[in-house]
């Protein structure tokens, strides 16, 4: 068998199923760390063996069982470790009883137990308060995505030894504060849960609007946060919140295709051919809308996102939107979860329920806001208004100082045009 050919099937595999591996011997080593060692030593062992013997037929059970029989070896040479010093403890003795029928047992029951707990315990150790944000993201899409290292650093534009680093920190940070492979018990789930929840709106926000860089969307960060949100659905269906985030990234990914032109310039919401919206996703996105409503949990922040992106989907035109329960959806969403950014996005949908006025109001009440200084939207928003109302000159500046706030080169473009349009 040809070895490039063995190899893109231990990558497509290792992609699709690192996740339940890592989470598996996650549990048996209560380490993070040392379980993704011992699981790329497995696909180490599988580009070595596979081009000889052949591809296994079940591959992904076949890393599984290497990199079990690994981490049992660990632990077995830990526990002879701790003998030889005279410190074999009942715990070590304890944990190698619980392992080994496991490893006796059959292949695909080795795969199916306990797939659900150990992905939502990685899940919870990934993004734990404990690290940086940005450790966070990139140990999630290491760990939950199977995105090497290089591949989050071009996603992210930043050297692929700044990615390193940080995952190096956060397994490092992990293991000192002694975060346990666990489900939080019910005190502490919320904020945990919010965390999980956190970085996967991140990952997919920086797909949808990528912030640097000369691409407008980033689709595999999109494609890596839907994934991840809805295993997430799947593991905690009792969730309204959980359901709240993949409807909003159903409904939003189902733009993707007309958030573009033909030579990938950005293409604004209003502007948009809405025949090329993806129908599948959004009535995805509506159906898990309806089961967050159906909890009777109340719509939280993640929820009313998805409850303002579902009115612009049931548009079939610009002019049908409801921008009056767009507004009132603002106001439960500023009382919930007040920022800035927020009160930046209410400011654009009272212009378009109320007038150009009404939202100039507020955009100017917010241009005192510390955290938008040097938040490009903030000056867009204000020459969009500007511009509306007939104030060309001011609108031109505003579009202008927008261009030179952006590190996204499309927006650049873009906002530069419209600042010539006001000439």
């Amino acid at each position: 068998m040809e070895q490039s050919h063995a190899a893109r099937v231990v990558d497509a595999v290792w992609r699709m199923e690192s996740a339940r591996i890592i989470g598996a011997l996650a549990r048996m080593l209560r380490n993070v760390g040392l379980a993704e060692e011992m699981a790329q030593d497995a696909m180490v062992i599988a580009l070595e063996r596979w081009p000889q013997d052949g591809i296994p037929d079940n591959p992904a059970a076949w890393l599984m069982t290497v990199a079990r029989h690994r981490a049992l070896d660990h632990l077995r040479h830990a526990a002879l470790q701790q003998a030889r010093e005279g410190e074999l403890t009942y715990a070590i003795e304890t944990q190698l009883q619980d392992v080994a029928p496991d490893l006796a047992a059959d292949i695909e029951r080795a795969m199916d137990d306990d797939i659900g707990d150990d992905l939502l315990r990685l899940m919870f150790v990934a993004c734990h308060p404990v690290l940086s944000t940005e450790a966070r993201v990139a140990l999630t899409l290491r760990l939950l995505g199977g995105l090497a290292t290089g591949e989050i650093a071009r996603a992210f534009l930043v050297p692929e030894s700044t990615i390193a680093q940080r995952i190096v920190r956060a397994k490092r940070t992990l293991a000192e504060a002694k975060v346990p492979f666990e489900v939080p018990q019910a005190a502490q789930l919320a904020p945990r849960l919010a965390s999980v929840l956190q970085v996967i709106y991140l990952i997919f926000n920086e797909g949808y609007a990528a912030s640097t860089g000369g691409d407008w969307l980033r689709p595999r960060l999109c494609e890596e946060a839907l994934r991840l949100g809805r295993i997430l659905a799947e593991l905690a269906p009792r969730e309204a919140e959980v359901h709240g985030l993949v409807a909003l990234m159903e409904i939003q990914s189902s733009r993707a295709r007309a958030r573009v032109g033909p030579g990938g310039e950005p293409v604004l919401l209003l502007d948009q051919d809405r025949a090329r919206w993806d129908q599948l996703l959004i009535r995805r996105g509506l159906a898990a809308l309806e089961r967050a409503g159906q909890l009777q949990q109340g719509l939280g922040p993640y929820g009313l996102q998805a409850a303002i992106a579902a009115c612009h989907a049931r548009a079939l035109r610009p002019e049908d939107t409801d921008w009056t329960r767009i507004a009132a959806l603002y106001d439960a969403l500023a009382q919930l979860a007040p920022s800035p950014i927020v009160e930046l996005n209410r400011a654009v949908v009272l212009s378009m329920a109320y007038g150009p006025a009404a939202g100039l109001e507020l955009a100017d009440r917010l241009a005192a806001e510390p955290a938008l200084q040097h938040y490009h939207l903030l000056p867009s928003v204000r020459g969009d208004l500007l511009a509306k109302l007939g104030r060309h000159g001011e609108a031109r500046a505003e579009f202008q100082r927008a261009a030179a706030l952006t590190h996204n080169e499309r927006e650049r473009t873009l906002l530069l045009a419209r600042a010539r349009s006001c000439e």
